[in-house]
C-alpha cells in the first residue's frame, strides 16, 4: 500500500491566514488509567457538533482514551475530557498515558496489531501515522461533517489512499529555540539570524558561566531537534529535498543541507555548550534549568512553553522564540509542526461513541475549552478560532515567523518517511559516539527499512 506523499502543492508553506490562532498545551494533568468527569458547577460545553450518537442519547457508556504523557497531552486532555463530559454527563472517559518517543511508538503499534487499541487514542500526524497503516487500522473520518470546520492544511497529514483519519488534537508548535530573555539582555545579546551569529552568543553565554545550550538526553526524543527543527533551513538550501528523499533520490549523508543538523550536535558536545548532566536531564528538568536562567538557549518544541508557564508562571514571561538559525542570515525561518491527530480504531467497541467525542475535538467548542484552561504556545488547525489577548511572549515570537511566511513544516509532513531510530543516534552524535557522518549513514538505512516496510517505489 502506497501512502499519500505531501508535497508543496498539496501542503503550502504556512500563512497567517491558514494558521489563525496560537495556543498551548502542559503542566499537572491527568494520571494514568483515571477516570475524569467534569468538576463540579462547571457550565457544560458548547454542543460537540456530531450527529446525534449514543453519546447524546443519555445512555451510559464508558470511553477509553490513549495519550502520550507529556504534561501538555495530559493538560489538553483534561479540558477536552472535562468539557465534553459536562455536556453529556452520561459519558466517562478513562484516560491512560503512555511515554513518549520509540516507546510509545511501539505501545501504539503493539495495541493496534493485538486488536487492544483504546477507543479513542491521540497520536501523531504526519510520517508516523502513515507507518501505523491508517487505511487498514483506522475508522475513516472524511465523511463526517466536522471536517468542514478543520483547516485544510492539516488535513493531509491524517490522510492515506483518499480517506481521513483524524482531527487535530490540541495546537501545532514550533520547533527551534526557546531562550532565557534576561539572560540575552544581561549580556547584551541580539537574536541570531545565521549559525555564525548563535556560536558568537554562545561563545558570550558560556564566557558568562551559564550553559549555552540545554540539552535532555534523558528524554531521549528531544535530542531531534537540532536535526528536525533544521528543517525549513534544509528546503532553503536545497528546495527538492523532500520529493527527492522520498523517492530515493537524495540521502542525509550525500546532501550537506541535511547534514548540517548532525554537524550542530557534534558542535554542541565538541565546545561544551551543554550543562553538565545533560545525559540524564529530562525534559521538565530541561525547561525549568531554561525558566531559571542556568541555560540560556533549550532547542524543542514550543509545547514546553505551558509547562514552564505551569511551573514557573513568575518567569514564563521571560521565555522567547526563535527558529533555528541557518548558514543564511537572510533565510532565518521556523520550522512548524502540525498537532497530534484524534484517531478512532476499527477494533474499538464504541465506534459511534468515539466519533462524538471527535467531533467535539475537530470544532471551536473543543478549542474554546483547552484555550480556558491551558496557555496559548502554537497554532490552532480549527476555522473560526483567533489569536487570544493574553498569548504569551514565545508564541508572538512565532505568529511573527508565521505573519512573515517564514514558517515551513517539519519534513515529516511533507514525506512519509522517518526512521524510528533518530532519536538514539541524535544522542550518540550529540555525546560523542558517533560522528555526524556515521550518524547520516545510520539514519539513512534507518529510513531505507521503513521505507521498504511503506513499500514506497523507488526502494
Amino acid at each position: 500500500m502506497t501512502p499519500r506523499i505531501l508535497s508543496n502543492t498539496v501542503l503550502p508553506l504556512l500563512t497567517a491566514t491558514s494558521l489563525v490562532v496560537l495556543t498551548a498545551c502542559s503542566g499537572p494533568g491527568l494520571s494514568p488509567a483515571s477516570a475524569t468527569s467534569a468538576p463540579a458547577g462547571q457550565a457544560p460545553a458548547a454542543p460537540s457538533g456530531g450527529q446525534a450518537a449514543p453519546a447524546a442519547s443519555g445512555a451510559a457508556v464508558t470511553l477509553s482514551l490513549f495519550i502520550d504523557d507529556s504534561s501538555g497531552s495530559r493538560d489538553t486532555t483534561n479540558a477536552l475530557v472535562s468539557a465534553y463530559t459536562a455536556a453529556h454527563p452520561n459519558v466517562t472517559i478513562n484516560v491512560e498515558t503512555h511515554p513518549g518517543g520509540t516507546d510509545g511508538d511501539n505501545l501504539v503499534k503493539t495495541r493496534l496489531a493485538s486488536g487492544e487499541m483504546s477507543d479513542i487514542f491521540s497520536y501523531n500526524s504526519g510520517s508516523l501515522l502513515q507507518a501505523l497503516h491508517p487505511a487498514d487500522t483506522l475508522v475513516d473520518l472524511s465523511k463526517e461533517p466536522w471536517i468542514e470546520n478543520v483547516d485544510p492544511t492539516f488535513l493531509p497529514t491524517v490522510s492515506q489512499n483518499g480517506q481521513v483519519f483524524g482531527a487535530p488534537y490540541g495546537p501545532a508548535t514550533s520547533g527551534g529555540m526557546l531562550y532565557n530573555k534576561k539572560v540575552y539582555q544581561q549580556l547584551g545579546l541580539s537574536v541570531p539570524k545565521s549559525w555564525a551569529e548563535f556560536e558568537a552568543n554562545n561563545d558570550k553565554i558560556k564566557a558568562a558561566g551559564i550553559a549555552p545550550v540545554i540539552a535532555s538526553y534523558g528524554t531521549s526524543w528531544t535530542s531531534q531537534l537540532f536535526v528536525l527543527a533544521d528543517y525549513c533551513n534544509v528546503q532553503n538550501q536545497a528546495p527538492n529535498f523532500a520529493t527527492d528523499y522520498t523517492a530515493n533520490k537524495a540521502k542525509y549523508a550525500s546532501t550537506p543541507a541535511a547534514m548540517e543538523g548532525f554537524t550542530y550536535l557534534q558542535e554542541g558536545n565538541q565546545k561544551g555548550w551543554y550543562q553538565q548532566d545533560y545525559s540524564t536531564t529530562t525534559y521538565e528538568q530541561g525547561l525549568k534549568l531554561l525558566a531559571d536562567g542556568k541555560g540560556a538557549q533549550y532547542p524543542i518544541l514550543s509545547g514546553g512553553l505551558q509547562t514552564i508557564a505551569a511551573n514557573s508562571p513568575n518567569v514564563v514571561n521571560d521565555i522567547g522564540f526563535f527558529g533555528q538559525p541557518g548558514t543564511d542570515a537572510s533565510k532565518s525561518c521556523a520550522t512548524i509542526w502540525m498537532p497530534n491527530g484524534t484517531y478512532i480504531p476499527k477494533t474499538g467497541k464504541h465506534v459511534a461513541e468515539a466519533k462524538d467525542f471527535a467531533a467535539f475535538v475537530g470544532s471551536k467548542a473543543g478549542v474554546d475549552a483547552i484555550n480556558a484552561k491551558v496557555p496559548p504556545q502554537g497554532p490552532y488547525m480549527i476555522k473560526g478560532t483567533k489569536l487570544p489577548d493574553n498569548a504569551l511572549p514565545a508564541v508572538k515570537d512565532i505568529a511573527a515567523y508565521v505573519d512573515a511566511g517564514k514558517s515551513i513544516p517539519a519534513l515529516e509532513f511533507f514525506s512519509p518517511l522517518k526512521g524510528p531510530n533518530l532519536e538514539q543516534i541524535c544522542v550518540a552524535v550529540g555525546s560523542g559516539q558517533m560522528t555526524p557522518q556515521q550518524a547520516a549513514d545510520n539514519y539513512d538505512k534507518d529510513v531505507e527499512k521503513q521505507a521498504k516496510q511503506l513499500g514506497l517505489p523507488g526502494w
